[in-house]
């Protein structure tokens, strides 16, 4: 028989959850919106149905197999209904403080995120199917195998534990943001540049976005959204220690976006005299990105000042790779890769129980687990069924090649 005081608490932590989780699901609609509004008019349509339809294959393989995968549990706990027998049998099959069913939701919202930062990457050049192929196959194996050996805990193909040599990634800057760059990384490698984005002798030519006002408003919702993926990851608030620290998390997530931003303003500011918009929308993110690393032990001038070096860092990261002939449209992999990587080198800062090495053993693995694997699969996938639209249709555009409809047909021409 569970005591009142139990039942509360069991009570409060998993509604707490659920809210997170409704928050971080609500990102998907931020990537969508910003994704939208950094492409091309005429790839509207198709960028905003990958977005959706990759979150409905993600909680449906990490359902089937990626939950199993990642945390020894899976389809067989969903057919047996074990999910839903209240706090008695939570307790006892979970030892934790909320509902298994809580603990899934949350689960699988952080897998779609990660599938989210591939679609942004590859836009306005990646064939619809090919890439809700490559879904099935990273929310289902690819990220859940590197989650175990970090939040699932066991050994990395049993020849290490990165929690044994002081790895520590709070609510994913490696584990979810570093790896869904690494996967986007070896799609973008395989599929090549958007044509026009380089012209004969090699120099960079922008392509601007659709719609800025709609990528403002992707950073808002993302911005808002990572308060649940950051704050839900304390996984309690109904204590006066948990509840203190969901409340340091939420002001130190919300102190490196801001720093994120100024850093991007001024970096944008000194290269080009002006304030470019779409490197202050980066600069945000990567605010957000560097602080999920550990965003429960910084004072909130540190986390400021981490955003800050994000966001100066993520403006030399975009040119640097478009130099480099990397075309990623909406900077996704600067975002969520370069500055993952910088997320988890700054752990040890704040946090004793982190070590350098561990951090750096434990980035290195994740990148070359998710690199090499998605390459493989990336490679499969254009050997078979292709990768890339023809010349044709990525001039004409993916919303009338791939989904026979436009986004602004009132705006296009007949």
């Amino acid at each position: 028989m569970e005591t009142p005081i139990f039942e509360l608490q069991y009570a409060l932590d998993t509604f707490y959850f659920l809210v997170c989780g409704a928050l971080v699901m609500w990102m998907a609609a931020g990537f969508a919106m910003l994704e939208a509004g950094l492409v091309r008019a005429k790839n509207t349509t198709e960028i905003l149905t990958k977005n959706i339809a990759l979150f409905a294959v993600a909680c449906i393989m990490y359902m089937a197999v990626g939950y199993e995968l990642m945390y020894d549990k899976g389809l067989g706990m969903f057919l047996s209904g074990i999910m839903g027998d209240g706090v008695a049998g939570a307790a006892a099959e979970e030892k934790a403080s909320y509902a298994p069913s809580a603990d899934f939701f949350f689960q699988v919202v952080f897998v779609a995120t990660a599938m989210s930062i591939v679609s942004g990457a590859v836009a306005e050049r990646m064939k619809l199917w090919s890439f809700l192929l490559f879904a099935v196959v990273l929310t289902a194996v690819i990220y859940p195998v590197e989650g175990s050996w970090t939040w699932g805990g066991m050994d990395v193909f049993g020849l290490y534990n990165l929690g044994d040599l002081g790895f520590s990634d709070f609510a994913g800057s490696g584990i979810v943001h570093m790896a869904g760059a690494a996967a986007a990384l070896a799609g973008v490698l395989l599929l090549g540049a958007r044509k026009g984005k380089y012209n004969a002798q090699g120099q960079v030519v922008a392509i601007p976005g659709a719609n800025l006002p709609m990528a403002t408003l992707g950073t808002f919702i993302l911005w808002m959204g990572w308060f649940g993926f950051n704050g839900g990851s304390v996984l309690a608030t109904a204590s006066v220690d948990s509840a203190n620290s969901v409340a340091v998390v939420f002001m130190n997530t919300n102190m490196a976006a801001a720093g994120g931003l100024v850093g991007a303003l001024l970096a944008a500011r000194l290269l080009y005299g002006k304030a470019d918009l779409t490197m202050v929308l980066n600069g945000v993110l990567a605010g957000l990105v560097v602080i999920t690393a550990e965003p429960s032990t910084p004072t909130p001038l540190l986390a400021t000042l981490f955003g800050l070096v994000a966001g100066v860092l993520v403006v030399f990261s975009i040119i640097g790779l478009d130099k480099l002939k990397i075309d990623d449209p909406v900077g996704a992999i600067s975002v969520h890769g370069v500055v993952g990587l910088l997320g988890l080198l700054l752990v040890p800062v704040t946090n004793d129980n982190a070590s350098l090495l561990g951090q750096i053993i434990g980035a290195v693995t994740i990148f070359t687990w998710v690199f090499v694997s998605s390459l493989a699969v990336w490679a499969l996938i254009k050997a078979t069924l292709g990768i890339r639209v023809s010349a044709a249709e990525e001039y004409q555009g993916g919303d009338l090649s791939e989904c026979g409809m436009e986004a602004y047909p009132e705006f296009m021409s007949q």
